[in-house]
């Protein structure tokens, strides 16, 4: 019985400590505020952000503003008006009647809410915000026109909107729901060039009415308790856009460029020790059969060491398995590469390695390496087929040559053949069409510059460009496979003892360059315009031949 008294003891204090001002509720990855927290990180004027995991609650992002107010006198004119304007959209203690409104507002004039819909204000549906619940509903929705520039009536007209309710009970739980929905007019292919993430999107693949569809959705609840100062343990069920790992573009382990997925997630920081384990589901290739379409899972456990003022180094533990949920890769505490080898060895396993340094001002570097299934016994042949590694180098510097408010991000990426597929095409490391991780795919390179300027906090030009260098598969006039190199996810080794060495770069060679600017300008708040331009040339060096694609749009984006 005393155990029993001890262990219901331990539950409450865990169920009710910490009841401070809760805000629970993450902060989706979109919202520009990390850029600016970014940007902070790399002046130093606070410490990590958690880049490697990096959803962020409302409370962290709180936290985080309430210690740059703490050094305001280090930033620069512009960096104090994103810090005013993030204050006033994170802190409660800022929003007043004067700076923020509600349209369901019933203590304020029908006029005066209408009114304040065109006025610098920040804006809401409705809002709630008191000590020990909170709740944010906000509408949004987006009109984007584009066209190509080097084709006839190639062009595209997308529109859409929705809801996200957000906020915290109890103060220990978060919750958010959202829901988007939209069409399009024009050409489909091209609309899934201005917005990816409709390559992926099945209202949008099935197109069986008479206006081409879409929709997105989300939502989550997660709770959050420190049962001892210093110590913070969170769980969360849902689905929202996740990362995994270090890099500044696309990341080798979780790039979140692929379709969101449904998982649960257990956090435990404590100290310099972050631990994360993630256990997710993701459709797989898309079939018009609907009897041909899958789902697959993907389990992830990491361990991070945070050495503040120095350095972050972590260790990633993945896996990917199109089959019933195996209660092998549920436990956080296992490694599951070893797991994969217990359960006879069918499934995709991956590890990754990173580091992000923290302790030159203004300066910050990363490095990552992957490694898909086991290479270790091979390393006399790194040309090998089942060396199927990848690694990521960058660096972002920020104010560099004293230009003040300019990011300078510098990344190259290398990927060998055949990473992120395997002999079962279902355990590929992808998700619909998309690989989880770096995009490029395997047998590839790419050398990526992003420069950023914030010309105020509502004006600000990135300047983009790629150099991505490609080995395909070669294939015959008929479209049969001649020579798989391993420059396709979906095309594993296939053990046929034609040759073991596969050098990178081996087969068709594509060169592409992609070059891309983007303005972006919000003369009131909540209106935002985007003006982007890109133009990708592709030189097929093997076949001697070359193709361009150069297009443009307009996105105007409502937040309210």
């Amino acid at each position: 019985m005393s155990k029993i008294k001890y262990l219901a003891a331990v539950i409450i204090l865990f169920l009710i400590c910490n009841f401070s001002y809760g805000q629970e509720d993450n902060i989706p990855l979109s919202n520009p505020v990390y850029d600016f927290l970014k940007i902070m990180s790399v002046k130093q004027v606070i410490g990590t952000i958690n880049d490697d995991d990096p959803n962020l609650s409302r409370e962290d992002v709180t936290n985080f503003l309430e210690a740059i107010r703490e050094k305001s006198n280090e930033l620069s004119s512009v960096e104090k008006k994103f810090l005013e304007k993030y204050s006033l959209e994170f802190i409660p203690e800022y929003k007043t009647r004067d700076n923020t409104t509600s349209f369901f507002d019933n203590d304020v004039k029908f006029s005066k809410r209408a009114r304040d819909i065109f006025s610098d204000k920040k804006k809401y549906v409705y809002l709630v915000d008191k000590e020990g619940a909170n709740l944010y509903v906000d509408f949004f929705g987006n009109l984007i026109y584009g066209k190509q520039s080097k084709q006839i009536d190639t062009s595209a007209f997308l529109f859409d909107g929705g809801f996200k309710f957000s906020g915290t009970v109890f103060n220990h739980l978060g919750y958010n729901l959202m829901f988007q929905k939209g069409a399009l007019f024009g050409s489909g292919t091209f609309a899934s060039i201005i917005d990816p993430r409709l390559r992926a999107n099945y209202k949008f693949l099935e197109n069986l009415e008479d206006i081409q569809s879409y929709d997105f959705n989300g939502g989550y609840l997660r709770y959050k308790a420190s049962p001892i100062e210093g110590m913070d343990i969170s769980a969360q069920i849902g689905r929202e856009q996740l990362k995994f790992g270090f890099g500044y573009g696309e990341r080798l382990a979780l790039s979140g460029k692929a379709p969101d997925m449904d998982f649960l997630k257990f956090n435990f920081k404590y100290g310099i020790v972050n631990f994360t384990s993630i256990h997710g589901s993701a459709p797989g290739i898309y079939h018009r059969n609907v009897d041909s379409n899958y789902s697959k899972f993907w389990a992830a456990n990491r361990l991070k060491l945070s050495f503040p003022g120095l350095f972050d180094v972590g260790m990633g533990d993945m896996v990917v398995y199109a089959r019933p949920l195996d209660l092998g890769y549920l436990n956080p505490l296992i490694f599951y590469k070893f797991v994969e080898m217990s359960l006879q060895d069918r499934d995709n396993g991956l590890i990754f390695f990173d580091f992000q340094t923290n302790f030159i001002k203004n300066i910050q570097f990363q490095a990552s390496f992957l490694m898909d299934e086991d290479f270790l016994g091979y390393l006399n042949n790194m040309d090998r087929y089942n060396n199927k590694t990848g690694y990521q180098l960058g660096s972002y510097l920020y104010e560099p040559a004293g230009i003040k408010n300019l990011s300078l991000i510098l990344e190259y990426t290398k990927i060998r053949p055949f990473v992120y597929s395997h002999l079962n095409i279902k355990n590929s490391y992808t998700s619909y069409s998309d690989i989880l991780g770096n995009q490029i795919g395997p047998n590839a390179d790419e050398l990526r510059v992003n420069a950023i300027y914030n010309f105020s906090d509502r004006l600000n030009v990135n300047f983009l460009f790629r150099k991505i260098r490609e080995g395909n598969n070669v294939y015959d006039a008929n479209g049969n496979l001649i020579d798989n190199v391993g420059g396709d996810v979906f095309v594993p080794y296939d053990f046929t003892p034609i040759k073991v060495n596969y050098p990178f770069l081996d087969g068709e060679r594509v060169n592409t360059n992609v070059y891309q600017v983007a303005l972006k300008y919000e003369p009131i708040v909540g209106f935002n315009f985007h003006l982007v331009y890109n133009y990708t040339g592709m030189n097929n060096i093997t076949k001697g031949t070359f193709s361009d694609l150069s297009f443009g749009y307009l996105k105007f984006n409502l937040e309210y």
